[in-house]
């Protein structure tokens, strides 16, 4: 049976925010006090269709929900997420296709606790008033969801990354280049470690508006799926001191990606 291919975006959901997260406080940087603690909860809603190359339409729903904490120059984030996957064949949402030691061809339904993510950065100081930001990254993929329901590995992931930004007139330009080692498991075969890299630009319209796009790039997960190409626009919106909306959509170039992806989340700050 040929493998049914998912896309990545929810791989990196926490991730996109995280570094959003990241480059707001960059632009503080200088002046932000050690002893100041931030805290953020956010809610988000995430949404992809597509036949992902195989002529069958499969449907994927998270929610994720987050908790992260700034002090000085360190930043972590907690993610738990709900997952619902509609499709057929060898499903396994954050990698793409596999191959299934059980297989199936019926089209099924599952839902329940996705991977859980912990991430850590830490921010280090810049050399200059004109140097870029250097920000050192950890993930670590709590395996919380159910690998028998094609939720999850049932593994351990780790992933180790570093963000660089750089102001630009009034934008800024800012890079990711990170590499993810996968935990293997007999029931999801031909699973691969992976490097990944972002590349992108961030611009204020406002105050309380700010967009941005980025290139997204992803070695293949498993050598049943390919890598990953896709565009990556978004726009945050500061709607008080402690609210923020965030929206972002995904646009493929290669099979594994979704004919339509977007993504919100909402967030509170104190």
């Amino acid at each position: 049976m040929m493998p049914f291919r998912l896309p990545y975006t929810c791989a990196f959901v926490s991730a996109v925010f995280l570094l959003i997260v990241s480059l707001s406080l960059s632009r503080v940087a200088f002046s932000q006090s050690h002893n100041v603690i931030k805290q953020t909860l956010s809610f988000g809603s995430y949404s992809s269709s597509g036949d992902y190359g195989e002529g069958i339409e499969a449907d994927i729903l998270y929610f994720p929900v987050s908790y992260s904490v700034n002090r000085g120059k360190w930043v972590a984030q907690l993610t738990m997420p709900h997952l619902q996957v509609d499709g057929v064949g060898s499903v396994l949402v954050n990698i793409g296709g596999v191959n299934r030691a059980v297989a199936g061809t019926a089209r099924e339904q599952n839902s329940g606790i996705g991977d859980s993510t912990l991430a850590v950065s830490y921010q280090m100081d810049p050399t200059s008033e004109k140097s870029p930001f250097i920000d050192l990254r950890l993930d670590i993929k709590i395996p919380t969801a159910d690998r028998n329901r094609g939720l999850g590995t049932g593994e351990l992931d780790y992933s180790a990354q570093i963000d660089i930004s750089q102001h630009y007139g009034n934008s800024m330009l800012f890079g990711t280049l990170g590499y993810t080692f996968r935990g293997k498991t007999d029931l999801y075969v031909g699973l691969e470690d992976s490097a990944y890299m972002q590349l992108g630009v961030a611009r204020p319209l406002s105050p309380k508006w700010n967009i941005g796009a980025f290139y997204d790039f992803r070695e293949s997960a498993s050598v049943f799926s390919p890598e990953i190409h896709e565009l990556v626009p978004y726009f945050s919106w500061q709607i008080s001191d402690k609210w923020s909306f965030t929206g972002l959509a995904a646009f493929g170039f290669t099979e594994a990606s979704a004919d339509t992806a977007v993504l919100g989340q909402i967030s509170y700050s104190w």
